[in-house]
């Protein structure tokens, strides 16, 4: 039995022994771990867990033994898996093992991944073992398997337009299949996010919609008149139903049905006188609707027709405007604006507006006769015939422009100009002094400007036998010439008609014109030069264009004679569009006419199919030339004097208007400084907005008047001079007649001012004047802008005859010799040259003591009277004084000097010391000139220039009594 038992131990002793071995040999790590080829997962882009297809795990054939009954099962560290290895530069993953025994890993994002940077990562992954014994020797590796990861997408990106908003334009009456297309985009990186799957129109009750393209058309045709841009709001939306996250603007505008046009033309244009050239079509442009054009022709009309005699010109006499543009000499005025020295226009009508040229209406039943002398009869020289006439369709009789006719007994006409059947004729008898026999007699000229009621100037230029005619500075041919005999002498007067012709047999006017004349002239000599004549026609105002350089080859540009038209004709429609907008008014006078100018656009246009050619309508409007400002033209100097008796006898007589000053001012607003007026608190009140200001402007005069105020001169005693040759210098002439004198021409202010320095009136016979008066005038543009009334009063100072009177004698006072200032105001009267007595009689002598004496006391008793306020006590105590002293004045001579202070209405203005010297020179009002010599006597030998210090005060007198 022992050895049985022996037996059996052995036998457990042996298999534990085996086991031990079997142990040891599963310890050795023989396999390599094995997984996949290739993976493939999905991971969202807000989560870090990757989905892998097919799981990851890891097989390992050293797999661990497990014993069972009793033996406690061991698990060996050589068949289990320690981990994962990704190969690849950065890759977003990484890879863990869950169960190092099963081999079970997972896949996960180290950070949050962005799909819009990148959809999809390859990698590589590695699986590796535990290796043998605790230190994890022989470790093994498996294959590398590829991995494929897709990041899915989520809807975190809204729908933004490409644009910040859209435009289109369309033409009214059409319906559209596609009128624009708006466009958004998602950033998304899917399909399904990332795509626009609609658009939305959120603005309601318009007439379009949007396509789920984005394209967007109408529903109803649009009508301009009704709407002329419609503005959308339009939205987007991803498939992932995301609005866009800011909407966008959609204007559609509207045009009318397009139609060839000039487009961007004002119609109103406003000129500022004195600016200068003005651009009319700045930003036109032709509107050809796409047409093909192979060229253009355009019209501009400029109408000025109902401006003066057909356009802007200086409204000047005809006289002054022949001598501005040379023709000077022998001109004859017939029909002058009325005046003193030219009366015989008094009766006819006129415009009366002295904006533009003053011109005469003939109605059929009026006519005028011209003063005999006016014009010579003799026709041997060569003449000339220039006048301004509108004239329209008449009756077939003849109407006559200008006759000169037998004053009496028959009615033979020996020239005339006279329209008859819209012809022109001038008729020149010959001079009966001639040879009898057949030479031209009538001139004929067939013109359409004679009846189309517009005005025209005309020029004969008449050297027998031939007549040139020029209208409009254009030269035209008599188309018939007619001859007949010579007159018979006569030593019949004749008689210068102008609107009919006086039948000196039947004593009355025939043949009457109807329309209207101005300007009419008549000059020896011809007017050959066609500068001249292009000068009196040539108007003031027109238009110009400056060509650009680049186009000036491109395009035609011609005008009329008076620039108020103009052609333009190109190929090329910019180079076209260009010149137009360089087309400009120019108006050159210094006071325009204001008013309304009409302009007229016709164009005309040649396509390559012309049956299918466009039309340009005529384009119209206006340009508005602006009221300028008016000229005050002010005359201001001494206004009243007085003069000894021989001054106005002597040779060179009295000046009248030695310190004349001519100014011509200009009233303006200007806006007030808005800083200072916020500084002074001007904003609240609404009356500080402008300020007036006044500036000294220079221009021209054509007509100074000096007219007599009172009872007409008397060409036997008395009248007014100028020096001639001071006149012809400045190129002027002087009319004269009993009521005055008048200087004419165009020149500038201060040349008149020096001519008027020089008139001067002469009286010859002055025992019974005691003063006379006269007023001038002066105005700019026949008329159009009148100075003021300026009025002088001139007094005679009477003396007495120291040879026929000698008990009345006596001596001038000294104050009253030549001064050395002219301009020495004497309390109004200016007194010089006055001749002194050269005998003192004795009584005399005692009267000039008794005077200085009463003259001291009254200059006290003045003074107490000023202080004492009671002017009207004052006066009567005067009185009462002057009452009480008696003497023996029969051998002295009183001067009476009848001015009246002109001082004192002014004396507002004065200081209160100047107001007493007034006030004590009023208290001598009844000073005669003697007892101011004795008072100058008493004083001594005052210094010159106190003594005309003191003229002021000493030369004042009460004259409210008097009778002028």
């Amino acid at each position: 039995m022992r050895f049985r038992g022996n037996t059996q131990f052995a036998s457990a002793v042996g298999l534990v022994l085996g086991l031990l071995c079997a142990v040891e040999a599963a310890k050795a790590n023989k396999h390599k771990p094995w997984i996949e080829t290739t993976y493939h997962g999905i991971v969202t882009e807000n989560d870090d867990k990757v989905l892998l297809d097919p799981p990851l795990i890891a097989l390992d054939k050293d797999a661990p033994l497990r014993y069972a009954e009793s033996f406690e099962v061991t698990l060996t560290e050589e068949g289990e898996i320690c981990g994962f290895r990704i190969h690849g530069q950065n890759v977003p993953f990484e890879a863990v093992v869950l169960d190092k025994s099963t081999g079970e890993g997972v896949i996960r994002a180290k950070d949050k991944l962005d799909c819009e940077l990148q959809k999809e990562h390859t990698f590589t992954i590695q699986a590796y073992d535990c290796g043998e014994g605790p230190d994890g020797a022989n470790m093994k590796k498996s294959h590398k398997a590829t991995v494929h990861i897709q990041v899915n997408d989520i809807n975190e990106y809204s729908p933004v337009f490409k644009e910040k908003s859209y435009k289109a334009t369309v033409i009214e009456g059409k319906k559209y299949d596609s009128i624009l297309k708006v466009e958004a985009v998602d950033a998304d990186c899917s399909f399904q996010f990332s795509q626009i799957c609609n658009y939305e129109i959120v603005t309601p009750d318009v007439p379009f919609t949007v396509d789920k393209d984005g394209f967007i058309k109408n529903t109803e045709k649009l009508s301009y008149g009704k709407e002329r841009m419609y503005k959308l709001t339009v939205t987007a939306y991803d498939c992932g139903k995301n609005r866009a996250s800011e909407d966008v603007l959609v204007k559609i505008s509207v045009k009318p049905t397009c139609k060839p046009s000039w487009q961007g033309f004002s119609k109103r244009i406003e000129y500022e006188p004195g600016t200068g050239s003005l651009a009319l079509f700045p930003s036109m442009h032709l509107e050809t609707c796409d047409e093909p054009i192979t060229s253009i022709r355009a019209s501009v009309e400029l109408e000025t027709n109902h401006i003066g005699k057909g356009c802007d010109r200086d409204t000047y006499s005809e006289k002054s405007l022949h001598k501005l543009c040379g023709a000077s000499s022998g001109t004859v005025e017939l029909l002058p604006a009325p005046s003193s020295s030219a009366n015989w226009t008094v009766g006819l009508p006129t415009d009366n507006g002295h904006d533009s040229d003053q011109v005469f209406e003939f109605n059929g039943t009026q006519a005028i006769k011209v003063p005999d002398g006016m014009v010579s009869t003799s026709l041997k020289e060569p003449f000339t015939i220039s006048v301004w006439m509108r004239h329209g369709p008449g009756a077939h009789e003849k109407e006559t422009i200008l006759c000169n006719s037998d004053k009496t007994e028959m009615n033979r006409h020996h020239y005339s100009l006279y329209v008859h059947n819209c012809r022109l004729i001038l008729l020149l008898r010959q001079d009966p002094s001639e040879a009898e026999n057949y030479k031209p007699a009538e001139f004929h000229w067939k013109l359409d400007q004679v009846c189309d009621k517009e005005w025209h100037h005309y020029v004969l230029n008449v050297e027998f036998p031939t007549v040139s005619l020029f209208v409009d500075g254009t030269t035209f041919e008599p188309f018939l010439v007619t001859e007949d005999y010579p007159l018979h002498a006569s030593k019949i007067e004749t008689q210068l008609t102008i609107g009919a012709c006086w039948q000196g047999g039947n004593a009355r006017m025939a043949q009457f014109f109807r329309g209207n004349l101005a300007g009419l002239m008549i000059r020896s000599g011809k007017l050959e030069n066609k500068k001249v004549i292009d000068c009196l026609y040539t108007c003031k105002e027109g238009l110009d264009v400056q060509l650009p350089e680049e186009v000036a080859s491109a395009v035609k540009v011609e005008f009329n004679p008076n620039q108020s038209s103009l052609t333009v004709e190109g190929d090329d429609i910019d180079a076209f569009d260009k010149v137009m907008q360089h087309i400009s008014y120019l108006n050159s006078r210094q006071f325009p006419t204001p008013g309304i100018r009409h302009l007229r656009i016709s164009t005309t246009v040649k396509c390559f199919n012309e049956e299918s050619c466009v039309t340009v309508p005529d384009a119209e409007g206006y340009v508005m030339v602006l009221q300028p400002e008016e000229p005050k033209i002010s005359l201001s100097g001494i206004d009243h004097f007085a003069r000894s008796a021989a001054e106005f006898e002597s040779q060179e007589g009295v000046t009248l208007f030695p310190e004349l000053r001519i100014v011509s001012t200009i009233t303006r607003e200007v806006e007030a400084d808005t800083e200072s007026e916020a500084a002074e608190g001007a904003d609240d009140d609404p009356t500080v907005q402008e300020t007036v200001v006044s500036e000294e402007i220079m221009h021209n005069l054509d007509t100074c008047e000096v007219t007599v105020v009172g009872d007409e001169l008397d060409g036997e005693h008395e009248g007014l001079e100028v020096d001639m040759s001071q006149l012809q210098q400045h190129g002027l002439e002087m009319s004269s007649s009993n009521l005055g004198l008048v200087i004419t021409g165009v020149n500038t202010m201060a040349n008149y001012e020096q001519v008027l320095h020089l008139i001067r009136y002469k009286n010859w016979h002055t025992e019974a004047l005691f003063d006379r008066k006269f007023k001038l005038v002066c105005s700019e543009l026949n008329g159009r802008y009148i100075s003021n009334d300026f009025k002088v009063e001139v007094n005679v100072i009477h003396t007495a005859n120291p040879v026929e009177h000698a008990n009345n004698a006596m001596v001038q006072p000294n104050f009253i010799n030549p001064v050395h200032h002219a301009s020495v105001d004497l309390s109004g009267h200016n007194l010089v040259n006055a001749h002194q007595a050269s005998v003192v009689p004795s009584a005399a002598t005692i009267v000039i003591v008794v005077c200085v004496s009463f003259l001291v006391f009254m200059i006290i008793l003045g003074v107490f009277r000023i202080r004492a306020a009671h002017q009207s006590t004052m006066r009567d105590q005067e009185n009462g004084k002057e009452n009480e002293m008696d003497w023996d004045d029969s051998a002295l001579t009183i001067t009476v000097n009848p001015m009246e202070t002109y001082e004192d209405q002014h004396s507002s203005e004065e200081e209160e010391e100047e107001e007493e010297e007034s006030e004590d020179g009023e208290e001598e009002d009844d000073i005669t000139s003697a007892e101011s010599e004795s008072s100058e006597d008493e004083e001594g030998g005052e210094p010159e220039d106190q003594q005309g210090a003191s003229r002021q005060q000493q030369l004042e007198w009460d004259d409210s009594t008097l009778t002028y």
